[in-house]
Formats: structure tokens, sequence, C-alpha cells
């Protein structure tokens, strides 16, 4: 695997002392920090560029993200995301990923203030057993970090220590919200049942392979 994929699986390392209170938190670490390497990568003149989420764009795909770990804080500590995850405020003018930054704080914090006997806590998707809501916070994160990634062509793949952390959330939630709110594509064949991070992306219905239009520019 790539040196930045393997930057990605270390960069939690030196903050897991103070985690290891919350159960399964290293799982949501290790996401964020795959999407905090890959948005600092991005070029200026790259945030127009195409993604694999249909007709979203690179800067699209990050002020969504942006909302939806926010909204796993606040779910937590109480309040609202300052928009529609759907339909996403742009609040990434200056430094995005200074901005993204202070939201990946905030829910890193409030996951990791949890008592370590916590069964249950809120997220967007209703009440979850905390492993079950680390995994899902930490699988938003990370499949829109590689979206980010392979649109910007960078040698980034997804973790496969990432990909198997947020398997067993995936595996209890994807089919659930693609048949009630088609938030996911159709499931996909996956092209190497050997590789976790392939089976993660096609079973949340991207193309492993994917990569940009040729024939189409960046905005």
């Amino acid at each position: 695997m790539a040196d930045k994929a393997a930057g990605a699986e270390e960069a939690v390392t030196s903050d897991r002392a103070d985690t290891t209170g919350t159960p399964g938190i290293e799982v949501l670490a290790r996401a964020h920090a795959y999407l905090r390497e890959v948005v600092a990568a991005v070029g200026d003149e790259q945030w127009g560029a195409a993604t694999p989420c249909d007709a979203w764009t690179v800067r699209q795909v990050l002020n969504h993200a942006r909302i939806d770990q926010q909204g796993y804080g606040l779910a937590l500590t109480g309040g609202r995301p300052d928009s529609d995850p759907f339909h996403p405020a742009d609040a990434l003018d200056g430094d995005p990923a200074a901005e993204l930054a202070k939201v990946l704080d905030a829910v890193a914090g409030a996951y990791a203030g949890l008592p370590a006997d916590t069964e249950q806590v809120p997220t967007p998707l209703g009440p979850l057993p905390l492993p079950l809501a680390l995994g899902a916070a930490a699988m938003d994160a990370a499949v829109h970090a590689w979206d980010i990634a392979v649109a910007t062509g960078q040698d980034s793949p997804l973790p496969t220590g990432t990909a198997e952390g947020i398997g067993p959330a995936a595996e209890h939630l994807v089919d659930h919200l693609r048949d009630a709110y088609q938030v996911f594509a159709p499931a996909r064949e996956t092209p190497d049942g050997h590789d976790p991070s392939a089976t993660l992306l096609a079973f949340l219905g991207r193309d492993p392979r994917w990569s940009p239009p040729a024939n189409r520019g960046d905005a």
C-alpha cells in the first residue's frame, strides 16, 4: 500500500492514549486522519473537479462531509448542523483544511468524552450502540476522503485497516439506508474479493477503479 495510506493508518498513534477510554474510537480517529490528509493535498485548482458522487464536485463533497461530521458531533452535545448535508452551505473559503479540522476536532472530542461503559448514543441515524455510531461516522468520513482522493489524482487509497474497522457498521446500516433513503447507490460487484477496501467501496455503491472523466476539466 502506498506510503500515504500507511501514514493515514499511523497518524492516530500519538493520540491513542487520549482515546482509549471510548471503545472502538480508533476507527473514527483513523478515518478522520485519512480525510484530513486527503483534503490537505487538494490543489487550489482542483476544487471544481468531478468526483465519484454523481454531479458533485470536490468542493461539494467536502462541504457535505463537513456537515455530516458536524451532525455526529452535535448529536452528542446538542444543536443542529449549520445546513442540510445534501444541500450544504459553503463554509470552506480561505483554508478548507482548517475549517474541516474544527469540525473533526469537535466530533473526536465529543466521542472521547463519553464514559467507557456507554451503550447507546444519539446519531443523525437515530440511537445506535456506541461501536456502530463510531463506525457510521468513520464510514462517512473515510468514503468521502476516498471520493476526494481519486477525484484529485492522489495516490492515497482507502487504508485497509480503516476499511476493516468500518465493515461491521456498513453491514449493519447500509442496506437499510440504501433502501429507505437512497443515500447509497446499488452495491457493485467487488473486483477483488481479497481487498477489504475495494469490497467496502463496492458495497457502498462506489466503483473502486473509478478515475476522473478524461473529457472533463476542473470547473
